[in-house]
């Protein structure tokens, strides 16, 4: 498995299941993107699911190892909702899911969230505004931010239309929101394309054995 250098690959339409795609055959070789504590920190300052501020804090105090620990959790989480993603995509969710999705909901029962009155400038104005902020006591919390947008995934997105990529050997998964529900690829620029090539070295060699 290849230590990524590349920057991570955000198709899906929903952070949720991105983060189920930093483990993924993108073109011919399986690629981790949160296989050790440095690419876990830099997969979410990428989906910007951290504040800059935070994880320099965090880096500045954590213990040597520590963010390799979160990282295996952060792939743990992604194995067990992965199972879940793929047993139940095609069909919408329900009530009887419920009772599956208790490791998720323990996950956001940490949550440390205020609110705060600050000062924002708009149309060269100064006015006051309510902001959501979140408590970065330790390295765990990072599961956090992640937690939250699998939630959001699961309540605000249809499964029906969760589908995964055609290409041959491409495993991203995405929501297809496409007109008709006719998205097949991941991306039309790498998948679609070498769909297209194949099809039509084909095409051509049927061609040639024909005459």
């Amino acid at each position: 498995m290849s230590n990524p250098k590349q920057p991570a690959i955000f198709i899906a339409g929903s952070l949720g299941l991105d983060f189920l795609n930093t483990l993924a055959t993108p073109v011919d070789e399986q690629v981790d993107w949160i296989d050790d504590g440095a690419g876990l920190l830099a997969w979410l300052e990428q989906a910007r699911l951290v504040p800059a501020k935070a994880l320099k804090a965090l880096k500045a105090r954590a213990m040597p190892g520590e963010f390799d620990g979160v990282a295996a959790q952060a792939r743990n989480l992604r194995e067990w909702f992965r199972g879940f993603v793929m047993a139940r995509r095609g069909r919408r969710l329900g009530a009887d899911d419920l009772r599956e999705l208790e490791p998720l909901n323990r996950l956001l029962d940490r949550d440390e969230r205020f609110v705060q009155i600050v000062a924002e400038t708009a149309a060269g104005a100064s006015v006051l505004e309510l902001k959501t902020f979140r408590r970065w006591r330790s390295p765990e919390s990072l599961l956090l931010p992640i937690g939250e947008e699998l939630a959001k995934f699961l309540c605000n997105e249809d499964f029906q239309y969760v589908k995964i990529c055609e290409g041959s050997t491409c495993t991203l998964l995405f929501v297809d929101r496409t007109r008709g529900r006719a998205r097949r690829w991941c991306s039309m620029a790498i998948c679609g394309n070498r769909a297209k090539q194949a099809a039509h070295r084909s095409r051509r060699m049927n061609q040639e054995a024909a005459t």
